[in-house]
């Protein structure tokens, strides 16, 4: 997909982690940003998984989409961003892993509403179709599930909006954009008030690949 006016896609430069880290410290204000040696490591370990999106008129980095490769047999289906990410290290990337696991994307506030997620997003499904892999696995807040935790189950929630009867900020969009729901899943972020600490384990599979041995009928 092409970026959007006076932006471009393009693969992350170590000249980008001192603003990818201050962008983190803006949108994710409960938790530690980045450091530019975890940056440097994401880099060091997989350099074709990590996307930026730059404002061109500016040149500065404005967002981003970190991945990953990862053999989901080798985790639970419950495991937190932690564990599927080794801390944020990716120390856990493998190169033979049949999934990518979209690890973060975000947006400086000012450069939001611009549909850069869902270029940063296109570009890694594109990675995926390159590199013949099975799918592309995330995890999705539900920050609009809090205000109704007390009354409604995370299933529920989750149904409601997969079926399009309920809004989810995030999740919402995550379906618009072409992923599907495979759970819900408890304590996935560490610091999510907002979602009272459930998330949705979502995954876009490449329709050109088919899914791994382990996976098919015996």
């Amino acid at each position: 997909m092409l970026a959007p006016t006076d932006y471009r896609i393009r693969l992350m430069q170590a000249a980008d982690y001192p603003a990818i880290s201050e962008i983190c410290r803006v949108v994710y204000p409960h938790d530690t940003p980045y450091t530019l040696s975890e940056l440097a490591q994401h880099h060091a370990v997989f350099p074709q998984g990590q996307f930026v999106a730059e404002h061109v008129p500016s040149g500065k980095s404005v967002g981003v989409h970190f991945t990953l490769r990862i053999r989901m047999a080798d985790y639970h289906v419950d495991d937190a961003w932690d564990v599927l990410t080794a801390h944020g290290s990716f120390a856990d990337h493998n190169p033979a892993g049949p999934t990518l696991y979209g690890a973060d994307v975000f947006v400086s506030p000012e450069h939001q509403h611009h549909g850069l997620a869902h270029a940063l997003t296109d570009v890694t499904r594109g990675l995926v179709v390159e590199e013949n892999l099975w799918r592309m696995v995330g995890g999705s807040r539900l920050p609009g599930y809090g205000a109704v935790a007390a009354a409604l189950s995370a299933d529920e929630y989750v149904r409601e909006v997969a079926a399009g009867t309920r809004v989810d900020p995030v999740l919402s969009a995550h379906l618009k954009d072409g992923w599907q729901v495979v759970r819900p899943i408890h304590g996935y972020l560490q610091h999510d008030p907002e979602s009272a600490g459930w998330a949705a384990v979502i995954q876009w599979v490449n329709p050109a690949c088919p899914p791994p041995p382990e996976f098919m009928l015996r």
